[in-house]
This record gives C-alpha cells, structure tokens and sequence, in this order.
C-alpha cells in the first residue's frame, strides 16, 4: 500500500516515461559497459592505458617506464585483456600489448578532455 502511495505523490508525463523506458539500454549493453568502466576505474590500469597510448610496450617496459613490478603490471595487463581493452601480439619470446582499439583511447581522450575543462572552470 505503501507504494501506491508513492506513486500517487510522482508528478510525471506518461508519454515521455514511455519513450524513455523504449529507448534504454537493455541489461547486456548496462552490464558490459559498466564492466569496461569497472576496469579503467582503477589508477594503475589508466596509467598503463596511459602507456599504451603512446606505443606497444612488453610487460619489462611497462613495468620500468610505470615503475612497478613486472608481477603487478602482468596481473594488470590480464584484466586489461580479459575487458577487451588491450591486446597481444608475440614477436620470438616477447610479448607485446597494445591498446585494443582507437576506441578505447577515444573514450580516455573524451573523459580527459571533460575533466580538463571541468578542472578550468575550479
């Protein structure tokens, strides 16, 4: 009963209601997208992103160029990989990641340019 009660109290348009609940996300396309913003919500994967921008690296450049153990950059990269968001390519022994798109550095490049400018404005 409670609720009824709520709802009497909303003052909306049906009609806009409507369109908007036509025009969501369906729960997949929330899931995964929330997923990839999980992943680069973590200061140590922007920052190899960061790296990887710039250009292929092997875990022992990364690792030397962020100033991190190769363990924790390794274990960075496999989350990284497993979100789509970098790849490999293997070259003899070595291992090279890459970023896995020009999208994932569009979306970066889209959000610096937002805190840029949201920073200015302080």
């Amino acid at each position: 009963m409670e609720k009824k009660d709520k709802k009497k109290e909303l003052n909306f348009d049906a009609a806009v209601v409507e369109r908007v609940r036509g025009e969501l996300l369906d729960q997949e396309h929330i899931t995964v997208l929330a997923g990839f913003f999980k992943v680069l919500g973590d200061e140590t994967r922007v920052r190899i992103i960061s790296a990887l921008s710039r250009e292929e690296l092997c875990v022992s450049d990364l690792a030397a160029a962020l100033d991190m153990t190769q363990s924790a950059v390794s274990h960075q990269l496999k989350l990284l990989r497993l979100a789509n968001q970098v790849k490999t390519r293997r070259e003899g022994k070595s291992i090279y990641y890459s970023l896995d798109d020009e999208h994932v550095l569009d979306i970066l490049e889209k959000a610096l340019t937002h805190i840029s400018h949201k920073m200015e404005e302080k």
